[in-house]
C-alpha cells in the first residue's frame, strides 16, 4: 500500500545512494536562462517588478507569471514515517525527497520538501495553511492518525487549493482499482459484496470511505482493530471509526471473515491465517496490504484457496498496491484545471481510470521492468507502476471529474491538445513522433517484421497492430502463432504469417532473386537456398512483390550484415544515396545526426545530398532545419588534409539554392552552443544546429553510439533512408517500444 519494494539492498548501498555526489534527492533548477546580466536583472530586481505587480492587481496571474500552478509541497511531521513510527521531523527529510522524486518522475510535477517540527496539530495547520501562496497543493505524508484526519480536514476547510493525505487517499484509490476488477472477474457487483477491513488506522479508513462511495453498502462493511469487530456497541473507538461501526453480532476477524466475499488488510503481517481464508466466499478476494510483510503470503493464500484473487503492497508479487499508481497523476489533473480540492468524484475518477487500464494489453517496456507477459486476470488486476499510459489516463479522468464536479477554476477546453501535452510532458519522443503516429492511424500501411519468431518483435507486432498503425506481417515457422498465444493473443490465426518452406511465393521470389544475382555470380540453388533459409531475404522479397509497405529488421544479426543481405534484393532509390540517420530527443531539444550506418567517408555530393535529405526528415517531423557539416576545424582552425570535402559540399548546396540554413566546416560546440556561434558572425546559422552531418561513418557511428550508452536523452534509430523499398534495420539492442517506432516512422512515410 505504499511506495516501498522488495528490492534487495545493504543499508550501505542506501546511504551512499543519498550521500554521494549532491547529498540528499532533488536540487533546484532554474527553468530560465540565468547567464548574463539581463538575465539576473530580468529573473530579479529590477524586471521582477513588473509580475509583482501584476500578480497583485490579480492574484491568478500568480499561475501565469510563477511556478505555482506546477508546484506542490510534500510536508510531513515524522509521526508516521514508512512503517517505523514516530522518528521526528528530521527524519522524515529523506522520504518526502523521496516523494518529491516520484512527482517529477511521473508527473512532471515538481515539488518541495518541507518537513514541521511540530506534533501540536494547531501548530501544524497554521503552519501548512499559512503557506498557500507559495504552492498549487499540498500533500501529506507520514501523520500518525487520529491526528491526521483533524489535520486533512481542516486544511481542505481553510485552503483553496488541493490538500491531499496519500497515506489515506491513495491507498484507496488503487485498491479500489484492484476491487474494481477482482469484482469484474468474479462476477460480483459492489452494491453485494460483503467485506472485512481488517486495521482501523488512516488508510482502512480511507479505503472504507471509498469504497462505500463507490457502492458497497453500509451494512456489507465489518471494521476490525487488534480489538475486534468495532460495533455499535462497543466503546472507546474514536469518532472516525465510530462512523464505521456495524449492527452485528460477530465480535473477532475470524468470525467476521465467515462467508465473506472481500478481505481488505491494512493491519500486519500474519493477521490472516489459512483457515480463515478457507472459510471465506467462493473466489475470495484478499488484499494483504501489509508492508514489509502482507498479513497472509499469497503463496499460503492460494494453498487454502486456489480460486482466491490476491494483492500485496510488495513488488514481487502481482497485483502490487502501490501509491504511486495514483497521487502523481491527480495531482497533475487537479493541478491542470486549477481545482480548489481533490473530491470523492476526483478519486473515483482516478480508480475507474486505473482499473480500465490494467484491462488493456501490457506494453512492452512494461513487461520488460517486471518480466511479466500479464493480460488482464487474476494476477494481473492493478496495472504496473511504470506503466506509461497512467499519465494521460488518470491525469484525464481526473480533470474531466473535476470539471464536472464544479472544482475547477480553469476547465480544458481542448481535450485532445491536453492529451497530447500530458503525452508530451515526460515522453518528448512522443510529441515528436506524434505527427507520424497519427499519419499511420489515419493511413494504416502493411508493414514485414522479418524476425517474427523473436519475442521482442512479436511484442513490437502486437502493439503495432492494437495502435492501429497497420498490419504486422510476420515472418517465422509454425510455432510463431504459439508464441503469440503465450503472449497472450486470444486468437494467433489472426496474425499474417509468412513461412518459406511453404510459401507459395517462394518460386516467383526464387525467379526474381536469380534474375538479380546471376551476372553476380550466384547460382540458382544459391539463391533457393537463401530464399528458404535467410528471413532477411525472404522478408526483402515479400516487400518487392507488394506483400507489404514497409520492413523492419535487424534484433538478430549485426546492422552490416543485414543491410548486405537487403542490398541483394532493394536497390538504392535511383539518383539517391543510402545512409542512416540517429535522432536525439530531450526536454527541450530534438537533434538529427547523419550519416550514422552506411557510408564509410562520403564524398562531396554525398554530404550534400545527405544533408538534403536529412533536412527533409527534420520538416517531416515538424522541424525548420539548421544544418551543420561537422568537423574538428571551425572554418579551417586548424587546417587540415579532410576538410576539401566539405567545403565542397557546402558549395553544392549553395550552388542548389536550397530552401534551408546550413554552414560549415564547423566543430560541434560551435554548432550546438550559441555563446561559441557569436564568435563567428559571418556563419548562416540563425540559431543553434538541429541537423549535424558528420564527416565520416567512424565518427559519426561513434558519436551516435556514445550518446545512446551515455547521453540522457532519448534516441531514435537509426533510420535508414534512400533505399527504393521502406527497409528500416534496428539495433540488436531495440527494445519492442523502438521497434514500432521505427514502423511507424516507415508507415507514417517520415522515414523514407
Amino acid at each position: 500500500m505504499s511506495d516501498e519494494s522488495s528490492v534487495q539492498f545493504s543499508e550501505r548501498e542506501a546511504l551512499l545512494f543519498h550521500s554521494e555526489g549532491r547529498p540528499g534527492k532533488i536540487e533546484i533548477v532554474a527553468s530560465k536562462p540565468l547567464t548574463t546580466q539581463r538575465d539576473l536583472a530580468l529573473a530579479y530586481s529590477p524586471g521582477v517588478a513588473v509580475p509583482v505587480k501584476a500578480i497583485a492587481d490579480d492574484p491568478a496571474t500568480a499561475y501565469d507569471y510563477t511556478a505555482k500552478g506546477n508546484l506542490v509541497a510534500v510536508i510531513s511531521n515524522g509521526t508516521a514515517i514508512l512503517g517505523m513510527g514516530n522518528l521526528g521531523a528530521l527524519a522524515s527529510k529523506p522520504v518526502m525527497e523521496g516523494k518529491a522524486v516520484l512527482f517529477k518522475r511521473f508527473a512532471d510535477v515538481d515539488s518541495i520538501d518541507l518537513e514541521v517540527a511540530t506534533e501540536d496539530v494547531d501548530a501544524f495547520i497554521n503552519c501548512v495553511a499559512l503557506l498557500e501562496p507559495s504552492f498549487g497543493g499540498i500533500n501529506l505524508e507520514d501523520i500518525k492518525a487520529p491526528e491526521c484526519f483533524i489535520i486533512e480536514q481542516t486544511l481542505r476547510e481553510r485552503m483553496n487549493i488541493p490538500v491531499f493525505h496519500d497515506d489515506q487517499h491513495g491507498t484507496a484509490i488503487i485498491t479500489a482499482a484492484g476491487l474494481i476488477n477482482a469484482c469484474l472477474l468474479t462476477g460480483r457487483r459492489l452494491a453485494d459484496i460483503k467485506v472485512v477491513v481488517n486495521g482501523a488506522g488512516a488508510a482502512a479508513i480511507a479505503c472504507t470511505e471509498l469504497i462505500k462511495a463507490m457502492g458497497v453498502r453500509q451494512d456489507n462493511v465489518l471494521m476490525c482493530d487488534r480489538k475486534g469487530v468495532i460495533h455499535r456497541d462497543r466503546e472507546g473507538v474514536n469518532q472516525w471509526q465510530s462512523a464505521h461501526a456495524a449492527v452485528t453480532d460477530r465480535r473477532t476477524l475470524v468470525e467476521a471473515l465467515h462467508g465473506a466475499d472481500v478481505f481488505l488488510g491494512l493491519s500486519a503481517a500474519g493477521a490472516l491465517q489459512p483457515e480463515m481464508v478457507k472459510d471465506m466466499a467462493p473466489a475470495p478476494i484478499i488484499f494483504a496490504m501489509a508492508n514489509p510483510e502482507p498479513e497472509i503470503r499469497p503463496e499460503l493464500a492460494k494453498a487454502a484457496r486456489p480460486d482466491a484473487i490476491i494483492a500485496t503492497g510488495r513488488s514481487d508479487y502481482p497485483n502490487q498496491v502501490n501509491n504511486v499508481l495514483g497521487f502523481p497523476f491527480i495531482f497533475r489533473g487537479a493541478l491542470d484545471v486549477r481545482a480548489t480540492g481533490i473530491n470523492d468524484a476526483m478519486k473515483i475518477a482516478a480508480a475507474n481510470a486505473i482499473a480500465e487500464l490494467a484491462r488493456e494489453r501490457v506494453p512492452e517496456e512494461v513487461a520488460l521492468a517486471y518480466g511479466v507477459q500479464h493480460s488482464f486476470g487474476p494476477d494481473y488486476i492493478i496495472p504496473a507502476p511504470f506503466d506509461p499510459r497512467l499519465m494521460e489516463l488518470v491525469s484525464v479522468a481526473v480533470a474531466k471529474a473535476a470539471m464536472d464536479s464544479g472544482v475547477a477554476t480553469r476547465p480544458i477546453l481542448d481535450m485532445a491538445a491536453y492529451r497530447q501535452s500530458l503525452r508530451a510532458r515526460l515522453n518528448p519522443t512522443t510529441s515528436v513522433l506524434s505527427l507520424a503516429y497519427e499519419g499511420a492511424r489515419a493511413r494504416p500501411k502493411r508493414v514485414i517484421f522479418a524476425e517474427g519468431e523473436e519475442e521482442v518483435v512479436l511484442r513490437a507486432a502486437i502493439s503495432f497492430r492494437d495502435g492501429g498503425y497497420g498490419t504486422p506481417v510476420l515472418v517465422g515457422r509454425d510455432d510463431v502463432y504459439d508464441r503469440l498465444k503465450a503472449l497472450g493473443i486470444e486468437d494467433p490465426s489472426g496474425f499474417e504469417v509468412h513461412n518459406s518452406r511453404n510459401s507459395p511465393l517462394v518460386p516467383r521470389m526464387v525467379d526474381f532473386l536469380y534474375a538479380r544475382l546471376q551476372r553476380r555470380g550466384f547460382l540458382r540453388r544459391e539463391c533457393e537456398r537463401m530464399v528458404n533459409q535467410d528471413r532477411n531475404i525472404f522478408a526483402a522479397l515479400l516487400l518487392q512483390l507488394g506483400e507489404g509497405d514497409a520492413m523492419i529488421t535487424g534484433v538478430t544479426r549485426a546492422y552490416a550484415q543485414s543491410i548486405r543481405e537487403v542490398k541483394r534484393v532493394i536497390d538504392p532509390e535511383p539518383g539517391r544515396t543510402p545512409f542512416g540517420i540517429h535522432i536525439l530527443v530531450g526536454q527541450s531539444h530534438t537533434v538529427f545526426i547523419a550519416d550514422t550506418t552506411v557510408n564509410e567517408r562520403p564524398d562531396a555530393q554525398e554530404l550534400a545530398e545527405i544533408a538534403e535529405q536529412t533536412a527533409q526528415v527534420a520538416r517531416r517531423m515538424g522541424h525548420e532545419p539548421r544544418v551543420a557539416f561537422l568537423s574538428y576545424s571551425t572554418f579551417g582552425n586548424p587546417e587540415g588534409r579532410w576538410l576539401d570535402n566539405i567545403r565542397a559540399a557546402v558549395k553544392v548546396l549553395d550552388e542548389r539554392q536550397v530552401g534551408f540554413e546550413f554552414e560549415g566546416e564547423m566543430a560541434p560546440d560551435v554548432a550546438l552552443n550559441p555563446k561559441q556561434l557569436k564568435n563567428y558572425p559571418f556563419a548562416r546559422l540563425s540559431g543553434p544546429a538541429n541537423v549535424l552531418i558528420m564527416p565520416g561513418l567512424q565518427s559519426a557511428n561513434i558519436s551516435a553510439k556514445l550518446l545512446r550508452e551515455l547521453g540522457g536523452d532519448a534516441m531514435i534509430g537509426p533510420m535508414l533512408i534512400g533505399m527504393e523499398k521502406n527497409v528500416q534495420i534496428a539495433p540488436m539492442t531495440a527494445t519492442a517500444s523502438e521497434l514500432v517506432t521505427l514502423a511507424v516512422l516507415a508507415a507514417g512515410g517520415i522515414a523514407r
